[in-house]
């Protein structure tokens, strides 16, 4: 099987779309992470649900979890205020940015590779310039079980 057989139309944003735009895309549609990209329409880099939600989380919580109780309701309401003024670049994890792209005729092994190296949610597939859909870890799983 190769990727343009599995790969899907998904939602993208660019590095300039705003953080808070980006984290309601992804909590409403109950994506795994998003494909950011360039001023060109190409594939830059990922952003993955879960670096969202590291980047709102203050960084003494994360430290130590257990400070997470004390916390009144009115913080826990205004967490996601962090992402407030700041662009999709701003979050994009350091090892994510300038993600490669696979090719639409690369196996679903070569994709699978890819993701597991780049321990990326998602990889774009494209054909030539063309962005031909995504592959999110879901589906990979989904396509490599059927067989």
């Amino acid at each position: 099987m190769r990727a343009d057989q599995i790969a899907e139309e998904y939602p993208v944003v660019s590095m300039d779309t705003d953080a808070l735009e980006a984290a309601r895309l992804l909590a409403e549609h109950r994506l795994p992470g998003i494909l950011v990209t360039g001023t060109d329409g190409c594939p830059e880099a990922v952003l993955p649900a879960s670096q969202v939600v590291r980047f709102i989380v203050p960084k003494y919580v994360q430290d130590d979890p257990s400070l997470a109780g004390v916390l009144d309701e009115r913080m826990a309401d205004r967490i996601a205020e962090k992402l407030r003024g700041k662009k999709v670049r701003d979050v994009v994890p350091e090892h994510l940015a300038k993600v490669p792209a696979a090719k639409s005729d690369d196996t679903i092994v070569e994709v699978a590779a890819m993701m597991a190296r780049l321990r990326s949610p998602l990889i774009a597939v494209m054909k030539a310039r063309e962005l031909v859909g995504v592959i999110t870890a879901s589906q990979l799983l989904a396509a490599a079980l059927r067989n």
